[in-house]
């Protein structure tokens, strides 16, 4: 049998995105278990609590994006052999924490009370959105720290420790749900009549739980960049570098941009769905909770593909980098169309499992069953993303972002439901035609060649 050709970059994949694999499952599989909790209370309750997820998104993204341009810049000092220029870059992530952190932490609680009208929420989910994006927001610092050092531990190569700080955050995250969202639930073992307490706090009490596990998730991965060697503060100096950010930032900005054009429409988005009803916005929500889980096999190894394409470029190696983007691209395309399969196949099946609303039910299997189809091709996408990500070419990425989503996704969308009042079928086929033209638009690019000027 002929071996594959990429068979060793495919190992070298797997070894290092295989733990972000696990690690985005056990975080999506928390995600899920508020979702089908929540889901209980009925289709306001999941309303509420999904009309504000699109800004915690922008928010995340834009310390995610800075948390790029620290990977960049650290596999790429890594895959020269500066060790010494790596660990500066890493110690720097400390800066990037308190510039962007307090900013978005502060930003988040100020605009808590007035977010679920300004989205256009229905009058009876508005409170308990403002109060479950209020308590949420409380913990904003400390998942960007989260954020920030979690990616300074992956271009490292340790991705080990982020895994086992959320498998710890994710159960605690579980067991708080239970204590605090639903009421007291009486389980029969035989002879035996058990009690699993609970506080009854519905909406607030899921973004208790969230609040809590986030924290002590922020906590506990600086702890853990502080005790590697090659993350430490100790023995660096603490005082901002002025270089070192403003190469970081360069590399960032672009991105930053990016996440910031993509956050912000799909905030917009999500108040062209909320104009459609409670209904529709529940099974949006839930869909969007469902469709993660079929990113994950792509965004592990998108994670793995940026570090091993900063490697490559500090290597000056092309060849390699080649060998990254088609062995990255034949692993993620390939789990993820056999994933959508599934979703094809036992979309109103899964639905279920988050909500006994029939409606939403309905509704919800039928926006799956759209986005299905489209998931090989974002597969290649997230890849090509993660490419460029890593070897900090971002502008272009960029540029198209901003087309595709304002033009297509939100333009086109604005124009079928407000002038042809059509419903949230017609806005995720908008979604799907998104990230089709995104793809396709980098794959052009990546293709013509003209990015190699970094070499």
């Amino acid at each position: 049998m002929a071996k594959h050709p990429h068979k060793g970059m495919l190992k070298e994949l797997w070894i290092l995105g295989s733990p972000t694999i696990v690690e985005q499952l056990l975080q999506t599989m928390v995600v899920y278990v508020d979702t089908a909790m929540v889901g209980q209370l009925g289709a306001q309750a999941s309303a509420a609590v999904g009309v504000t997820t699109t800004v915690n998104w922008l928010l995340n993204g834009i310390i995610f994006a800075a948390s790029l341009g620290l990977l960049s810049y650290i596999a790429r000092f890594t895959g020269a052999g500066d060790q010494d220029s790596a660990r500066e870059v890493s110690a720097q992530g400390i800066w990037v924490l308190l510039l962007l952190g307090i900013p978005e932490s502060i930003l988040a609680l100020a605009i808590s009370p007035v977010l679920p009208v300004w989205l256009g929420a229905a009058p009876e989910i508005r409170k308990d959105a403002s109060t479950y994006f209020f308590i949420v927001s409380l913990a904003m610092f400390f998942r960007c720290s989260m954020i920030v050092f979690g990616n300074v531990l992956r271009a490292n190569k340790d991705s080990r420790t982020p895994l086992k700080v959320n498998i710890g955050i994710n159960f605690l995250n579980i067991v708080l749900n239970q204590l605090l969202i639903g009421r007291p639930v009486m389980v029969h073992l035989h002879t035996l009549q058990l009690t699993i307490p609970g506080m009854g706090l519905g909406v607030a009490g899921a973004a208790i739980a969230t609040a809590v596990s986030t924290g002590m998730g922020g906590i506990l991965l600086f702890a853990a960049a502080m005790l590697n060697s090659e993350t430490t503060l100790v023995g660096q100096k603490i005082c901002p570098n002025g270089k070192i950010l403003r190469n970081v930032f360069s590399v960032s900005l672009p991105l930053m941009g990016e996440r910031l054009v993509i956050g912000s429409g799909y905030v917009t988005f999500t108040s062209i769905v909320a104009s459609l009803g409670t209904v529709a916005t529940a099974a949006h929500t839930i869909a969007l909770q469902i469709e993660e889980a079929f990113y994950i096999p792509g965004y592990g190894i998108q994670t793995a593909v940026s570090t091993l394409s900063g490697n490559a470029l500090g290597e000056r190696n092309l060849s390699k980098l080649s060998q990254v983007v088609r062995a990255g691209m034949d692993f993620a395309v390939s789990i993820m169309s056999l994933m959508s399969l599934g979703l094809l196949w036992k979309a109103p099946w899964i639905m279920a499992i988050f909500t006994k609303d029939s409606q939403v039910i309905a509704l919800g299997s039928s926006v799956l069953r759209i986005v299905a189809v489209s998931e090989p091709i974002f597969a290649a996408l997230i890849i090509l993303e993660g490419t460029f990500h890593g070897i900090g070419v971002t502008k272009q990425p960029f540029l198209i972002s901003l087309f595709t989503m304002w033009g297509i996704r939100n333009g086109l969308s604005w124009c079928l439901v407000y002038w042809l009042h059509m419903g949230l079928e017609a806005v995720w086929i908008c979604m799907v035609m998104d990230n089709v033209t995104r793809c396709l638009l980098l794959t052009l690019w990546y293709y013509s060649g003209r990015w190699k000027t970094c070499w």
